[in-house]
């Protein structure tokens, strides 16, 4: 007698949108609006009236994916994350890292997509500094500006560095802006390049 294997557990309409967000984002990236559910479902191995049973809508599910990746929470909770023990230059690479890979998924969403009339409920800039100071302050001593003043500055050449029309040349890579920030263009001085 044969054993029919057992079916697969039915997800719940929580992991079955999760599934299908995943599968949307880097589509929209691609297509912009002009995704289709066909593709959605193809990526996301399902049929395309499940897209419809777990959003409604196409609208409703991009509108979905918009939130979720711009969503700051998650983004939050991997700065506050960052080990307070690491070396001051690596916590500043990790913070680099989170920051360019947040700005560059969220600039690629809004050229792809634009704001799809999401309004921005408000600005969480200074909540990201604070906690990039919060970060920075075991070293307090070693640093020549105010923890929340380096965080504005790290923030900043994040931005900058994942905007591909602000930086017109060859790109950065995170460990040349962590010098950069460090040690700025010139280093300390020394002897050999101290003013004259």
């Amino acid at each position: 007698m044969s054993v029919k294997p057992a079916r697969a557990k039915a997800l719940s309409v929580e992991d079955r949108q999760s599934m299908i967000l995943d599968a949307v984002t880097p589509l929209l990236i691609e297509h912009g609006q002009t995704v289709t559910t066909r593709q959605i479902a193809q990526c996301a191995g399902i049929a395309e009236g499940t897209i419809f049973r777990a959003f409604d809508s196409k609208d409703n599910l991009l509108r979905a994916a918009m939130d979720r990746q711009l969503d700051p929470e998650p983004f939050r909770l991997e700065l506050a994350a960052l080990d307070r023990e690491l070396p001051l230059e690596e916590r500043v690479r990790a913070m680099v890292s989170l920051l360019r890979r947040r700005f560059a998924q969220v600039f690629a969403l809004m050229t792809a997509v634009g704001s799809m009339g999401r309004p921005h409920t408000h600005d969480v800039a200074h909540e990201f500094t604070v906690l990039l100071a919060d970060v920075l302050a075991p070293d307090l001593l070693r640093l020549t500006v105010a923890p929340e003043r380096a965080g504005q500055v790290i923030r900043m050449i994040a931005l900058a560095a994942s905007v591909p029309h602000i930086t017109a040349g060859p790109d950065f890579d995170d460990d040349e802006l962590t010098a950069l920030i460090l040690y700025g263009i010139i280093g300390s001085p020394t002897p050999t390049n101290a003013p004259r």
